[in-house]
Order: structure tokens, then sequence, then C-alpha cells
């Protein structure tokens, strides 16, 4: 495998990474494209295959594993697997793209260890834990139950955020925003604009 940069994008649910992301997917210069995780879990709400994940079952998720077909993944909680299909890297290189990945801490630092010259791998750190459960339970998308078990795994994901290249301290959306994409520009060899 060999292609453009890799961009990740890890933190706790709830800090905002996937409002970084999708911001700098919209700045045409940096060239980025969205590699689409698969998963195992349920689709939620208006989610579409495809787009928002490769919605799989855990049998076949597990037939991917079995075959070497990811770059990485994970059981992130039980039968609830997340990963990066080899394919969708290839897929987007092939189009001359470099890719961002909103992905899980340890998928994230997996990628990196792989390919460690390609990879610039940015950890998003929240203002505190108590803001992530606020956050969290704003979405209104979980359970209680599972609000407390991404808070508990929360506080571990945020031990690994100096095996990172970069982090980006989410107190000001505005100002973390500005940091991101800064970084991702300096990356893939963009001149700053004036």
């Amino acid at each position: 495998m060999d292609g453009g940069k890799l961009i990740i994008f890890s933190a706790p649910s709830g800090s905002g990474k996937t409002t970084i992301v999708r911001y700098l997917l919209e700045q045409q210069e940096l060239n980025l494209a969205f590699s689409v995780s698969a998963t195992s879990r349920p689709r939620r709400g208006k989610e579409k295959n495809k787009e928002h994940y490769y919605f799989m079952t855990v049998s076949e998720f597990k037939k991917h594993i079995k075959n070497e077909d990811f770059l990485e993944w994970e059981e992130v909680y039980r039968d609830n697997f997340y990963g990066t299909l080899k394919s969708e890297v290839e897929r987007l290189w092939a189009e001359c793209k470099n890719v961002i990945f909103d992905i899980d801490v340890a998928g994230g630092l997996r990628i990196k260890k792989k390919f460690p010259k390609e990879t610039l791998a940015v950890f998003v750190k929240p203002p505190s834990v108590d803001e992530l459960k606020i956050r969290l339970k704003k979405r209104s998308t979980e359970s209680d139950d599972k609000i407390n078990m991404r808070i508990a795994k929360a506080s571990v994901e945020l031990a690994t955020a100096p095996q990172f290249d970069e982090i980006i301290k989410n107190y000001d959306l505005d100002t973390a925003l500005e940091e991101a994409h800064s970084l991702v520009a300096d990356f893939v060899g963009v001149a700053k604009a004036d």
C-alpha cells in the first residue's frame, strides 16, 4: 500500500473530533477524502451504508478479520467491532487523495505504527470528562449505561494522548478548527493563504 498522506483524528466520544474532521473535509486545498470505517454495530437514525459506515454483521466482520482485510480493527465493546478496510484506503489513494480518519484511539495508533512517515496522528482533548458527559447526554442517541461506558473508556483514552504527534485542546471550537487546519496544511504541504 502506498499513496498520499494519512491524517488521523482520535479522541474520546464527545470531544469534537467529528466536527473538526467535517470542517477539514470542506477545505478543498487540503485534498482530503474521508475513510469510511466498517462496524458491526447497528445503524443509528438516518445513517447510510457506505456513507457513514460499512455496516456488517458480527460474522461478516469476523470473516474480514480472518481474511486480513483490515488495516486495523478493534472490538470496542462486546460484539461491537470497528475497523478500517485496506480496500477503502487503497480506493482513496487511487483517487490521489490524502485520507482523513475519525477513529478510536487504539485504531489511530495502530495506523500510525504501520505508516509512521505517512501519518499525522492528532488527539483531540476535551475540556474535561464532565464536559464530555454533558455533550454525550445532549446528543440523545444513547442510554445512560452506554454514556457511562463511554465516560469510563474516555479516562483510559485520555492517558494515550502523549502517544500522538499533536494534541488539540478543544476548549473553543473556532480555535480548535484553526489549529487543526494549520497542522494538516503543514503536513500535506499546502502553503498558508494570506
